[in-house]
């Protein structure tokens, strides 16, 4: 009798951002990439290094994070000298008058978070893209060229556009890739397995909840070649469900309340944020986690949980 093989967990990191770099300002303007790459990308870079983690890095995002390294760069960091900074000062004295010492506290605390967007930007070298590339252990997937829900393109030229851009511009900055393709909104039709294999995919999420009986946990080998691998919803919606899932604990920080300047220093408990406590929280839901996916693999299989990158910053 032959053993079976054992289960595994896939952690895929899907990074992206429409253009907006040159572009007016908050709440739809640069100031958004600014706010990712200082609270998500750098944080991020310093944590996965040496991971066994897939990150996802689409064209759009990445023509953004190398513009950082001339005009857009010194933008970013006047956002954060100029605007970050000034936003917090002002909310914190605005609690503080108002008889909120302790909420002023964790603005002011969160304040020290621009020292390290700053430093952790010129600590890279001001090339993001070149930081991600650095990565040791992490797979580097891409993407569509502009994002571009393939199923809905007119034509069969406009698809093969978008595949080929997105696997060149890959590779020029990268230098190498294991031919990882992150499908924009895991948009899938049969026969866009073909097209994918003619750039040179091997692997793409998908996401075939609405489908009954369908096994989320067993990844399929089309014919052309490439592996569809489905994602599982029902470990996802552990990180992101705002109803049932770890957002909702009580040390984690309230994102509905905001201060004047969109600030939240708030729990969901009510109370002024915590980070110690928050941390505490983390770690004990990581065990969860870990406890959660290896009895659903117990069987065998493979669980995919995919989240956009940018939802772990905020």
């Amino acid at each position: 009798m032959s053993a079976r093989r054992p289960g595994a967990l896939a952690l895929v990191l899907h990074s992206h951002m429409p253009y907006v770099e040159g572009f007016g300002t908050w709440p739809f303007g640069e100031e958004w990439l600014w706010e990712a790459v200082a609270s998500v990308y750098l944080p991020l870079l310093d944590l996965v290094d040496g991971a066994p983690v897939t990150i996802g890095l689409t064209p759009v995002l990445c023509d953004q994070l190398e513009a950082m390294r001339g005009d857009a760069g010194e933008r970013y960091l006047a956002f954060l000298r100029d605007i970050r900074a000034v936003v917090h000062a002002d909310d914190a004295a605005e609690l503080e008058r108002g008889g909120e010492p302790a909420l002023a506290a964790e603005v002011r605390r969160a304040a020290a978070d621009h020292v390290f967007a700053e430093e952790a930007f010129e600590r890279r070298g001001r090339d993001l893209v070149g930081a991600f590339a650095a990565l040791e252990g992490v797979e580097l997937w891409t993407s569509a060229a502009t994002h571009a829900l393939l199923p809905l393109l007119a034509t069969d030229a406009g698809r093969r556009l978008q595949l080929a851009t997105g696997t060149a511009s890959h590779l020029r900055r990268f230098g190498a890739w294991q031919g990882g393709f992150w499908l924009p909104e895991c948009a899938f039709e049969p026969g866009l397995e073909r097209d994918l294999a003619d750039h040179g995919v091997r692997a793409f999420c998908v996401d075939q909840t609405r489908i009954a009986g369908f096994d989320h946990l067993r990844p399929v080998a089309t014919e052309a070649g490439p592996v569809a691998v489905p994602v599982d919803w029902q470990t996802v919606e552990l990180v992101w469900s705002n109803r049932h899932g770890y957002p909702v604990g009580a040390a984690y920080r309230d994102y509905h309340r905001r201060t004047v300047h969109d600030l939240r220093p708030w729990s969901n408990s009510g109370g002024p944020y915590d980070r110690e406590a928050a941390e505490a929280q983390a770690r004990e839901d990581a065990r969860d986690f870990v406890e959660r996916v290896s009895a659903r693999v117990a069987g065998g299989g493979l669980v995919c949980c995919a989240l956009d990158t940018e939802l772990l910053g905020h």
